[in-house]
């Protein structure tokens, strides 16, 4: 089992930045990938960005690349999306997911465990 927080979400004007995180618990976080998603309101769960378990290898969605970035703390058990440059259609709720087979893959069905979701509003 695995168990995953989300925090850091909010409201912020067009062009502003936002840090969101995600604290991981319940098996050795090192040994999977995570992955950040987000769904707006009458729209499928998008694939944003993936990380491996070593951190060394990530992929972006076009839609965020050069704007978003992903990170991770092994030490810390946490994962993070950097936002830069927001714009309003990246309104949405964000969730982080756990993938313990490490297929690095950008379909939400490659994911078994996923937090509740924080809401980023971005405002024009």
């Amino acid at each position: 089992q695995v168990q995953l927080v989300e925090s850091g979400g909010g409201l912020v004007q067009a062009g502003g930045s936002l840090r969101l995180s995600c604290a991981a618990s319940g098996r050795t976080f090192s040994s999977y990938a995570m992955a950040w998603f987000r769904q707006a309101p009458g729209k499928y769960r998008e694939f944003i960005a993936l990380i491996s378990g070593s951190g060394a290898r990530t992929t972006y969605a076009d839609s965020v690349k050069g704007r978003f970035a992903i990170s991770r703390d092994n030490a810390k058990n946490t994962v993070y999306l950097h936002m830069n440059s927001l714009k309003p259609e990246d309104t949405a709720v964000y969730y982080c997911a756990a993938d313990l087979y490490s297929r690095l893959s950008s379909s939400p069905i490659s994911y078994e465990y996923w937090g509740q979701g924080t809401q980023v509003t971005v405002s024009s």
